[in-house]
């Protein structure tokens, strides 16, 4: 078993910047592929970043690309959301992700059921 845990959310101006991170207990998730979700009020959970067991291949929403960046630091069992320039669009509850496995296919990487271990989610507010 996994056990995923989010921190770092609040709230924060349009244009400034938050740090997501998840730590992560159990079982090791170095060898797992890892996501980032977010879900806003009446929406739907959606994808918004995945990285590959290494930290070597990334993917992101085409919504955030170029204003997140998603991390991992294997030997502390983290994983990092970078989130600058954010717009009130932005604002919902983030979610990690845990998947074991250590292929990488982008064309997954972005659907809820490739993904086995969920943590609580963390909220962001961005005001405008």
């Amino acid at each position: 078993q996994v056990q995923l845990v989010e921190s770092g959310g609040g709230l924060v101006q349009a244009g400034g910047s938050l740090r997501l991170s998840c730590a992560a207990s159990g079982r090791t998730v170095s060898y797992y592929r890892m996501g980032w979700f977010r879900q806003a009020p009446g929406k739907e959970r959606e994808f918004v970043a995945a990285i590959n067991w290494s930290g070597g291949r990334t993917y992101y929403a085409d919504s955030v690309k170029g204003r997140f960046t998603i991390s991992r630091d294997n030997a502390e069992k983290m994983l990092y959301l970078q989130m600058n320039s954010l717009k009130p669009e932005d604002t919902a509850v983030y979610y990690c992700a845990a998947q074991p496995g250590t292929g990488w296919d982008p064309s997954k990487a972005e659907f809820l059921y490739e993904y086995a271990y969920w943590g609580q989610g963390t909220q962001v507010t961005v005001s405008s």
